[in-house]
């Protein structure tokens, strides 16, 4: 078997509370993207992996493959690792990790992630956007600069490229690009990964891909043209998601 996508899925949201069970459309979230994620047939299975005995009953009765992992994992990484561990699903070559708030992920961008590691380029695969400069002054946009193979130098939530000569500005400005946190692994550099201890620059920007990064963990960086709106994190962000669902669904753009 080629790819296994995991879909982490944690109840205890803060911002959100209860975020994989709120409604799209009427049907609770993490089903939705269970749905993308297998209509896409970009992974061969597609699991969904939560702590939460609700969730599970609620993706199961959707007809959703679900697996119960342990409820004190600091990140959807960790959660990822508990699930690929397991031998039922030890022939998978390449793990995709599809965050269980976005509904609305494109294929490119999964299916970019799992190239960059299925065609052999690196053994920890994510994705990027083109973006406007304007992303530069806004610290929630992660921003990600990468070498000319596709491996990533560095992320941050600080403006990358910097601007030092104004002559270059138009240069600069075709270098920006927007981090997609969909991540793709094979199974031995996920289990590096989860085995590293937080590294300071990780902590210091809150951004966990820093981690295999300081460690040497070569990452590569597939360009997609659009990834979709992101996620979910406010009763904001589901209610933009309902009117975008409502518009896709009347057949409008």
């Amino acid at each position: 078997m080629s790819v296994l996508a995991i879909i982490p899925a944690r109840l205890a949201a803060t911002r959100l509370p209860r975020k994989p069970l709120r409604l799209l459309a009427g049907t609770p979230l993490i089903v939705r993207v269970w749905e993308r994620v297998r209509a896409m047939d970009v992974a061969d299975r597609c699991v969904v992996a939560t702590d939460s005995e609700e969730v599970a009953a609620v993706v199961r009765a959707a007809g959703a493959e679900c697996v119960l992992t342990r409820d004190d994992h600091p990140s959807g990484t960790d959660r990822t690792a508990e699930v690929a561990a397991r031998p039922e699903f030890g022939a998978f070559r390449t793990i995709v990790n599809v965050q269980g708030d976005e509904p609305f992920v494109t294929a490119a961008a999964v299916r970019g992630a799992a190239n960059v590691v299925r065609d052999g380029r690196f053994p920890l695969g994510t994705v990027s956007v083109p973006a406007s400069p304007a992303i530069l002054a806004q610290p929630n946009n992660v921003k990600v600069v990468a070498a000319a193979d596709g491996r990533a130098l560095y992320f941050s939530r600080a403006p990358i490229p910097f601007l030092r000569e104004e002559a270059d500005r138009a240069t600069r400005d075709a270098l920006v690009r927007q981090h997609v946190g969909v991540y793709a692994y094979t199974p031995d550099a996920l289990r590096a990964w989860v085995r590293l201890a937080p590294h300071p620059l990780e902590m210091i920007e809150r951004l966990e891909q820093l981690r295999p990064l300081a460690a040497g963990i070569a990452m590569g960086v597939a360009e997609v043209a659009d990834a979709g709106p992101g996620g979910i994190d406010t009763e904001d962000d589901l209610a933009r998601a309902n009117a975008r669902w409502e518009t896709l669904s009347a057949g409008h753009p």
